[in-house]
């Protein structure tokens, strides 16, 4: 049996940290999405076309351990315009997303566009000023050598290119639940997010 929960929202929102959680809980499969497109923009940083790059994609590309840099986050996002790189990514998103024994899938166009059908929609965002915050200390815990105003402008020009983008652009399904998590603790964003599940469940 398959069951599909598609989890969308801006970066820093919290989506990738509830996305694990419900995995845990509920013995299902997870995939952060974000990184196809950071492994595929990774490798054009080393001159490689990002199209070529996207049809090369293997699961080892995702298991590289520089994904996490603001350099490549802007890769990411610059390469994830360009439709062509999408539409390679997507073959794969969406057998993941229906594998036997349940899947999460977090990103900026599940419900949308590769999970339309999703068993569970959910779009998860934050204030700009919280989700900076919570961008700069996972930056600088990691030894980035980062500024929050920096952090901040660079969240915002992700959202504008990410929303403004022909082709799937970040916005909520028509049929997602919606959940601010601004003022929420990671616990009380989760308990949310479970509850939601579980009414779906039936």
């Amino acid at each position: 049996m398959s069951f599909t929960i598609a989890i969308d929202g801006p970066a820093a929102a919290g989506k990738g940290t509830v996305a694990r959680r419900l995995a845990d809980h509920f013995g299902f499969a997870h995939l952060d999405t974000g990184l196809l497109y950071r492994a595929t923009g990774r490798r054009t940083l080393d001159g490689t076309d990002a199209i070529e790059a996207a049809q090369a994609l293997t699961a080892e590309d995702l298991k590289a351990d520089n994904l996490r840099t603001p350099e490549v986050a802007q890769a990411a996002s610059r390469i994830a315009a360009v439709p062509e790189v999408r539409q390679a990514l997507i073959d794969f998103q969406r057998a993941f997303a229906r594998r036997a024994g349940g899947a999460v899938l977090d990103g900026r166009d599940i419900g949308t566009v590769i999970c339309p059908d999703a068993e569970v929609k959910l779009f998860i965002t934050a204030s700009d000023t919280v989700r900076a915050q919570r961008r700069h200390a996972e930056l600088t815990g990691n030894g980035h050598d980062v500024t929050l105003e920096d952090v901040l402008e660079d969240l915002r020009q992700r959202d504008a290119r990410d929303s403004a983008r022909a082709t799937a652009p970040l916005k909520p399904a028509d049929d997602a639940v919606q959940l601010d998590t601004s003022l929420m603790s990671i616990d009380q964003a989760i308990e949310a997010a479970l509850d939601t599940v579980r009414k779906r469940m039936g």
